[in-house]
């Protein structure tokens, strides 16, 4: 099992100094809105991931007016404590260590301590764009596989290139054939290498997901959900082959991996066209229950289970069903936020389990 047992925080977002200590397995974080619950489990995310879950630039992660900020936490992980300490200088550079060893790489890290995440926002994984189902794909499967993350992170390195490239050759009307061939060439692995893993996780992650949703929503409605990707209909080669005229007049990539999306059709039309708030809260839940799965079953153990807010967001029945899951058939360890303790002592009173309570304001 993994847990985490403590964290500290120093300068991160809206804490100077704080630090808590977690004695049970289910954690409830109560207190009233702004104090801090939300930027206690992105802490915890922090050391899972090196990285914030809302926040693209890790200054943001400062405390207005400092400079640097420090979260270590102490886990267990298979009987064994393990010390996780990230840093951010004043300089802006990023390092973490594991016992007081620092990581080569930051990419080496993930998926050592894996975390799931669920917010009230994540809706947008259902309603927004690819991007942001590509990003919920990439988060689980980083964490499964680490060659993954490498060849997801060399094709969009090479992605990038490619793109400067061609956008350069549309401004100035010099064409360098031989160059393109070269970055065309440097892509077919890793776009081959991650089309492969997506195809074949995400065909078991969506099948959990289908299962889960009935059991949340308490009915089973006519829902489809399907992997899509350029790379089905042909090698990345071919693809790329084919849109080079139109990748040269446009001055970026059209086809690739970075194309993928799950689609979703609720009685044959697109879900987030017709669907209900509560089917979208639900099948939202649904997924992100079918990613902690997926990773539990890859890993050997349950990934730390974050739910930030989530009682604003389902109806009493719904939310009974969604924590008897995460908490009565899940053996990992879970932080949940609410603005209201009696609430939370209320819900899991009626689990029948026992609880700690914290709060999120130091």
């Amino acid at each position: 099992m993994l847990q985490l047992e403590s964290i500290s925080v120093y300068q991160f977002k809206n804490y100077l100094n704080a630090q808590w200590q977690f004695d049970q397995r289910i954690v409830a974080i109560s207190g009233r809105n702004g104090i801090g619950k939300t930027n206690l489990l992105d802490a915890i995310y922090f050391l899972c991931f090196t990285k914030s879950y809302f926040q693209r630039s890790d200054s943001q992660l400062v405390l207005h007016g400092a400079q640097g900020l420090r979260v270590a936490g102490i886990f267990q992980k298979s009987g064994t404590p393990v010390e996780v300490t990230g840093i951010i200088r004043e300089t802006g550079k990023k390092s973490f260590l594991i016992d007081g060893q620092p990581c080569d790489r930051l990419s080496d890290h993930i998926g050592q301590f894996p975390a799931v995440f669920i917010a009230p926002d994540d809706v947008q994984i259902i309603l927004d764009g690819s991007e942001e189902r590509r990003r919920f794909l990439d988060a689980l499967l980083s964490q499964i596989d680490h060659d993954y993350l490498l060849q997801l992170m060399k094709y969009n390195r090479v992605l990038q290139q490619r793109n400067s490239f061609l956008k350069q050759q549309l401004e100035t009307g010099h064409r360098n054939p031989e160059l393109l061939e070269v970055l065309d060439q440097q892509l077919l692995e890793p776009a081959t290498y991650v089309f492969e893993k997506r195809s074949y996780f995400t065909q078991q992650l969506l099948a959990q997901a289908m299962e889960r949703y009935t059991g949340i929503a308490g009915t089973r409605y006519d829902l489809e959900l399907n992997y899509k990707s350029p790379l089905q209909s042909g090698a990345m080669s071919d693809l790329l082959r084919e849109h080079r005229n139109r990748d040269l007049a446009s001055g970026r990539t059209l086809a690739g991996i970075h194309r993928d999306d799950i689609r979703i059709m609720l009685a044959g039309q697109p879900f987030r066209q017709i669907a209900s708030q509560g089917q979208r809260k639900s099948l939202l839940f649904s997924l992100k229950l079918a990613e902690f799965s997926l990773l539990k079953e890859k890993k050997g153990f349950a990934p730390l289970l974050l739910l930030d807010d989530v009682f604003e967001k389902l109806d009493a029945d719904r939310m009974h069903n969604l924590l008897h899951e995460v908490c009565m058939v899940n053996d990992g360890q879970v932080f949940v936020t609410d603005t209201h303790p009696e609430r939370l002592k209320e819900s899991f009173n009626r689990l029948g389990t026992g609880y700690e309570e914290v709060k999120g304001e130091r």
